[in-house]
């Protein structure tokens, strides 16, 4: 599988439990499932193509201002709770750093 690909299923996995847990939806809403389809979109287009860096460390900021805010409220959240619900997602991103 392509790093690109491990990442959307990645952060597409983050927002769910953020939506989940944190929101209390049952189902993703709309905002969430906005910003998984902009967080996946923005992967997909990376000039960096599979040689990319953690978007923190990237010096391109390809996010909005807006959605870089929102992407990192969802990782402040599901990031610590990725080991306990997805811990292989959560190991192959802590360690293909």
């Amino acid at each position: 599988m392509k790093k690109t690909d491990r990442e959307i299923r990645t952060v597409t996995a983050m927002i769910a439990l953020y939506c989940r847990h944190k929101e209390g939806n049952r189902e993703l809403c709309d905002d969430c499932a906005s910003l998984t389809r902009y967080a996946a979109g923005r992967l997909r287009r990376c000039p960096f193509g599979e040689n990319k860096t953690a978007c923190r460390d990237c010096p391109v900021h390809c996010y909005s201002p807006a959605m870089r805010e929102r992407i990192r409220a969802v990782m402040r959240y599901a990031g610590p709770r990725m080991i306990l619900y997805h811990p292989v997602a959560a190991l192959r991103h802590f360690f293909g750093k």
